[in-house]
């Protein structure tokens, strides 16, 4: 294939992912004006766009591959015109003809890793439940009531198996009954289909499903936003339908509910960061800051961009695996912000967003300045 897509295949590829909606373009900017690329380089979402509507698209630029998916050009566009569709669209020509520019292309060894273990992180399959030695946590059966879906960076990050024990410890604190599948479990398969690498998500998903049929699921409790979003907005595409809650609207219930109790002041300003899969996709912003707001001694000071126009952090649409320049980092920014708020603590409610967050305090040399934690830490500090 030419490196300029061919018009018939970009169309057909886009009606399949969700219609021709980037005909409807009348090229008003209003993309370009809220993009976190903007911030930091020169982006052309517009462009994009109108490169596919005449099949100019191409498909060997970093271009089609810089859209974190965040949706704040989704959020304002005035035309319906699904940026986001048309990016994976675009991807999935890229993908199936297995065109990755330089820093995309980690993302093949990503998929290797998918395939032969199930999770992006080259960890053993066998291994995925390592993170619950030595605590109190069951294997899931038909009549546990909730399943806990740590997701993949909880069960194999070092320092995302922290927020694993600690949701963990919470539930078994609020007597909370759950159960988890370990080494049953898949990646829910977000990313990867952001990617455009579609055949993957189909096997990943169909494979996750059958798994919580088989197993009698009904309500999953999740730490990430992206399992979140998938489990609930996309695996219904299979005609399945579970209950779906994220750890941050749970803690909120629990507190709510006099299931948790809050023992301990947490005498520290923090800021929040709302992650884009949990805030602008799905509209999860009050409950986590309930929950902050229940903590004795806790200062919650509110950054610029927050809840609907949340900065991202840069890790969506597949982005979280691929290389960003230096001084081209979102969350370079956002710790700046979380700083300049008067935070000491940055906290957030997504395992990529930690992981973006620390790489960024120990780059720019602010370790000393700000930590970085989800929220299930903080309340695991204080019950």
């Amino acid at each position: 294939m030419e490196n300029v897509a061919d018009y018939k295949e970009i169309v057909e590829v886009i009606k399949l992912s969700g219609g021709d909606a980037f005909k409807r373009c009348f090229q008003c900017g209003l993309c370009d004006a809220v993009c976190p690329w903007n911030r930091v380089r020169q982006f052309s979402m517009r462009k994009l766009v109108r490169e596919a509507t005449f099949g100019l698209t191409e498909i060997e630029s970093e271009e089609i591959w810089r859209c974190t998916t965040c949706g704040r050009c989704v959020q304002r566009c005035p035309r319906d015109v699904r940026q986001i569709d048309d990016m994976v669209a675009l991807r999935r020509i890229a993908t199936e003809n297995r065109v990755f520019p330089t820093p995309v292309k980690p993302v093949t060894a990503i998929t290797a890793s998918l395939y032969g273990d199930g999770n992006p992180l080259k960890g053993e399959r066998s291994k995925r439940a390592e993170w619950a030695q030595g605590i109190n946590v069951k294997t899931f059966t038909k009549e546990t009531e909730f399943l806990y879906f740590p997701g993949c960076y909880l069960c194999y990050d070092p320092r995302l198996k922290k927020v694993a024990r600690d949701t963990a410890n919470i539930l078994n604190k609020a007597g909370v009954d759950f159960g988890i599948l370990g080494p049953k479990e898949n990646c829910c398969g977000e990313s990867i289909r952001k990617t455009g690498d579609e055949e993957l998500f189909n096997i990943l998903a169909k494979e996750n499903i059958k798994t919580f049929i088989d197993n009698g699921v009904k309500k999953i409790l999740v730490n990430s936003p992206h399992c979140y979003h998938t489990f609930k907005n996309e695996y219904p595409e299979y005609m399945v339908h579970f209950e779906i809650i994220h750890i941050a609207q749970f803690l909120f219930e629990l507190i709510k509910d006099g299931r948790l109790k809050i023992n301990k002041e947490y005498a520290k300003k923090i800021t929040y960061h709302d992650p884009c899969y949990l805030g602008r996709h799905n509209g999860i912003f009050e409950e986590p800051r309930e929950a902050l707001k229940s903590i004795p001694g806790l200062e919650l000071n509110e950054m610029p961009d927050n809840r609907k126009d949340s900065l991202c952090c840069g890790a969506g649409g597949g982005r979280v695996w691929m290389e960003t320049l230096k001084g081209e980092r979102f969350c370079d920014l956002r710790i700046e912000q979380a700083i300049g708020a008067g935070a000491e603590v940055l906290v957030t409610a997504c395992p990529y967003c930690v992981t973006m967050f620390e790489d960024s305090r120990l780059t720019m040399d602010v370790a000393e300045k700000i930590d970085v934690k989800d929220i299930t830490e903080i309340i695991a500090e204080v019950i």
